[in-house]
């Protein structure tokens, strides 16, 4: 079968499942987007790694790829494998010198690898036409422009707080949530900043 590259997209609190998130897949060249939910602490994984954040201390997936860099072990791909209702299987495709190595895995804890080595993210045509999604492309041609991965706010109300709030107030609560090792509120206050210092 042959293998559709995927990167991710968006990564947002997922609408039909309350405590979760979704990640987005989307197809490299291509329309179709494929939306996978997962649990916080995996959405945060995501986020920290795509933000390029640095916690002050290894999260899960850090002290995983650290283990694999010390033993030689490097991430080469990871394939979404299979869809058996509802849920995504996957495997994490290794190498060590000449050995390839395949590693059942959780979708979500695979793609928080993918992130840190940077390698990519395969899945087969009949899992995006199970359960991925189209595009319409109203030009009717398939956009080249990369996409660039987005964390969207948690909810409306969120984000009207951090705009009510003064730069010293979200500095403070910046700093807060970054002790609490809440990565994706910090993204998100950081990205109010951000939008203001642009101003």
């Amino acid at each position: 079968m042959r293998k559709i590259e995927l990167e991710i997209v968006a990564l947002s609190h997922s609408i039909t499942q309350t405590h979760s998130y979704a990640v987005v897949l989307g197809e490299v060249n291509g329309l179709r987007r494929l939306p996978i939910v997962i649990g916080g602490f995996e959405a945060q994984a995501i986020a920290v790694a795509l933000e390029k954040m640095q916690p002050s201390r290894p999260l899960t997936h850090d002290l995983m790829k650290n283990f694999m860099n010390a033993f030689n072990v490097e991430l080469q791909e990871v394939v979404i494998s299979n869809l058996q209702e509802g849920i995504f299987y996957s495997k994490l495709i290794c190498s060590n010198n000449d050995e390839t190595i395949e590693i059942d895995s959780r979708t979500s804890d695979a793609l928080a690898l993918a992130v840190r080595f940077g390698c990519p993210i395969y899945t087969f045509e009949n899992i995006l036409n199970s359960a991925g999604i189209l595009l319409d492309d109203p030009a009717g041609k398939k956009s080249s422009k990369p996409v660039t991965p987005t964390i969207s706010e948690h909810e409306k109300g969120v984000e009207d707080d951090l705009k009510s709030m003064n730069v010293d107030e979200l500095n403070t609560l910046l700093q807060e949530v970054l002790e609490q090792e809440d990565y994706i509120r910090a993204i998100a206050i950081r990205d109010e900043l951000n939008s203001r210092k642009s101003k």
